[in-house]
């Protein structure tokens, strides 16, 4: 009886085969066959051994330790574009030393149109489907950060169209040197003047019509 009950499992397994095998009698082998399985042997160990690199791959190392040099500075690098005009707007840093850093310091106002270019709306939409993938896939982002010291520079394109409009909007790039500790940058209406309780902006001069806090952030 266990023998018969054995038998009919093991054909009841066999029917479940979702792969049947081909009798050797029905076989035919060629030198072509043979080529394509070589291919594809060799390629699948390729990548196997590619792959196990990637995952011993050490190259990523994170280190924290206390700064100690408080003397020196700390620089900021800032691509920020508002929709107004440059005459209208002023950027500074006021940090807890009472410490103003003036926007001529580092600074430039451009002054540009602040609708993106077709070339320009494509690059920062690839540039925005990059930061959302990173923020899902861990390894691609070691990936990214690894190929970026080769790769070219991720600034925002120059405009490809020679556009007629007007400069409509004031594009603020540069760098700042600030202390290293808590601070303030803001960008408002009217340029900055010292003040010895800290800092104030010539804003009663510009039209409240004028007033348009539209902006795109590129690099900071």
């Amino acid at each position: 009886m266990r023998r018969l009950n054995r038998k009919k499992t093991l054909s009841l397994v066999k029917e479940l085969d979702a792969f049947p095998k081909v009798p050797e009698s029905y076989v035919e082998t060629s030198a072509s066959g043979g080529t394509v399985s070589l291919i594809a042997f060799t390629t699948m160990a390729l990548l196997t051994i590619m792959e196990f690199s990637v995952y011993q791959d050490t190259w990523m190392k994170y280190e924290y330790e206390v700064d100690k040099d408080f003397s020196s500075k700390l620089r900021i690098n800032i691509d920020i574009t508002v929709a107004m005009k440059c005459q209208y707007v002023g950027a500074d840093v006021l940090d807890l030393a009472e410490t103003m850093v003036a926007s001529a310091d580092g600074l430039v106002y451009e002054p540009t149109v602040f609708d993106l270019s077709p070339q320009q709306k494509e690059w920062q939409r690839m540039l925005q489907l990059i930061q959302s993938r990173l923020q899902e896939e861990h390894s691609l982002q070691d990936v990214i950060f690894k190929s970026a010291f080769k790769s070219t520079s991720t600034a925002l394109p120059p405009r490809e169209d020679d556009s007629s409009q007007s400069p409509n909007a004031c594009r603020i790039h540069g760098h700042l040197y600030v202390n290293k500790v808590a601070g303030n940058f803001h960008i408002t209406v009217g340029k900055a003047i010292p003040h010895p309780r800290g800092h104030a902006h010539l804003a009663a001069l510009v039209n409240h019509e004028s007033y348009n806090f539209s902006h795109r952030i590129d690099h900071l």
